[in-house]
């Protein structure tokens, strides 16, 4: 008999403490967040998505659940951006759509950035460019939190241009670029004739000969998208391919001031790591591309200096949509000295 209630009396005592192991592991959090992705799951944005998820749970004590859905599953960046508005969506890690306002192409302006130590300072949550980009969100009504920087963009080809570096040569091939001036502009002012291709139909355009190349892809993109088409990698890092880590104002102000602290410390650490790990992608994709016989051309800061200078003419031309009063503060601020 004896031996009986002392069991029953453990199993109780062992009860409890899963109870109380459970109320404390797993207390329902104050607030559940929806982070919102562009890339698929195993792209290296998503998996900095699920750090910073993980990060903010644990340093908040779970006050805060972060849940990450990547792929568009909410919706493609326009889409996603709209909802951060309403307040229906609470946090992204997307492309800056700038049809609600032509500025926020600030953030796509090339020429200013040419290696990685420079993007630090320039992408710095207490630099201009990133107070600028927030005071643009903010008036409609969403924050910015960091960004995401996923690589140095080069220019990819199927025959060699004839003088990559002097961009008052005409390099004899004709390129795909974005549907936005700032690329086509910038690839101009290198000596490129350009075209636009939509996304999905680049491989083939490159493949029969429609385009001699692109512009405007990172070096893991252009690898895993083109590298079965390309013969020529030029790394002139004339931009950078920036996704913009964002939250909605209306959760903004549901977060505790001293979690709000938390989301910004590991949103600026996120930042900073994904400059130093976009480094090492690039010279990993680099050497892909060696190993398939792509032929990978890449140069110093002070070599790139004179295209950097060349995209730098384009900024008078980008005043219509951006206004002059901002382009003579980006030039002040962030013109290559």
């Amino acid at each position: 008999m004896y031996s009986k209630i002392k069991s029953i009396g453990c199993t109780a005592l062992v009860l409890m403490f899963v109870a109380l192991g459970c109320n404390t592991v797993f207390a329902a959090p104050e607030l559940v967040l929806r982070f919102a992705g562009q890339n698929a799951a195993d792209h290296p944005a998503t998996k900095q998505m699920h750090e910073i998820a993980k990060e903010i749970g644990e340093k908040t004590d779970g006050r805060i659940e972060v849940k990450v859905y990547p792929g568009n599953q909410l919706g493609d960046y326009t889409l996603v951006y709209e909802e951060q508005i309403r307040g229906t969506i609470d946090m992204s890690c997307i492309s800056v759509p700038s049809q609600f306002d032509p500025r926020m192409e600030l953030i796509y302006i090339n020429g200013y950035v040419s290696d990685y130590e420079d993007a630090k300072k320039v992408f710095a949550q207490d630099g201009w460019l990133f107070g600028k980009m927030n005071e643009y969100n903010e008036r409609l009504g969403v924050k910015l939190l960091g960004f995401f920087i996923e690589g140095m963009i080069g220019t990819g080809t199927t025959k060699p241009a004839k003088d990559p570096l002097n961009p008052a040569a005409e390099q004899d091939v004709l390129i795909r670029v974005p549907n936005m001036d700032v690329y086509k502009l910038a690839a101009e002012a290198m000596g490129y004739r350009t075209v636009t291709v939509p996304y999905a139909d680049v491989y083939q355009a490159i493949q029969t000969g429609v385009v001699n190349g692109v512009n405007g892809y990172p070096v893991a993109a252009a690898y895993t998208a083109l590298g079965d088409v390309l013969k020529y990698w030029y790394m002139t890092n004339y931009s950078l391919e920036v996704l913009n880590y964002m939250i909605s104002g209306k959760t903004w102000e549901k977060i505790k001031p001293e979690d709000q602290v938390i989301i910004k410390d590991v949103l600026a650490r996120a930042t900073t790591k994904s400059i130093e790990n976009a480094k090492n992608v690039d010279n990993h994709y680099m050497d892909l591309m060696r190993e398939k016989g792509i032929e990978v051309v890449t140069y110093t800061k002070e070599e790139l200096a004179p295209l950097m200078k060349a995209c730098a003419t384009t900024w008078p031309k980008l005043e219509k949509n951006m206004t002059k009063e901002l382009m003579d503060e980006f030039r002040k601020e962030l013109a290559p000295k």
